[in-house]
């Protein structure tokens, strides 16, 4: 990882499965903090397979992005559906809104980062270290051969 954007994108979803983490125990408890849980049993499954997808995706590996975008497109992506219906029906209330705004970003994250793994594998076949690269594309710095180069200059006596 070089850049701020995937630092940043996998900080939020470690950020946003905490949230996930904290929104089942409480529902789990019977705490009403405004957000509920669609389904309790995806809920928690999805919460384990968020785990090696986060591990995969700091690795750079794009089947973590690739499950991570399955997995809560298929459990987000379907509630944000049936949100926008119902808004567009007009029959939501404000924990709908609330619901439709989780949903939303449970959407974006894996959308994001899925595209982020796929501009950075692009980068990664043609890496580019400032470190190094200053000096082997620069002909300035290339070695000038004078008469005594690569000569052997001993006699032997």
């Amino acid at each position: 990882m070089k850049s701020m954007a995937s630092y940043l994108l996998a900080i939020f979803m470690v950020m946003f499965w905490i949230f996930r983490i904290i929104v089942a125990f409480t529902a789990s408890m019977g705490i009403d903090i405004g957000f509920v849980p669609m389904n309790m049993n995806m809920e928690i499954i999805l919460l384990f397979v968020t785990i090696p997808c986060v591990i995969l995706v700091v690795k750079r590996k794009l089947t973590g992005a690739i499950i991570y975008l399955i997995t809560y497109g298929m459990y987000f992506g379907v509630d944000l559906y049936s949100i926008v219906t119902g808004i567009m029906a007009g029959t939501t209330t404000l924990v709908d809104y609330a619901r439709a705004f989780v949903s939303f970003v449970g959407v974006v994250i894996p959308i994001a980062v899925f595209f982020n793994l796929l501009i950075d594998k692009n980068r990664m076949a043609h890496p580019v270290d400032k470190k190094t690269d200053w000096f082997y594309n620069n002909e300035e710095f290339d070695r000038k051969l004078d008469s005594r180069a690569d000569k052997n200059q001993y006699k032997n006596y």
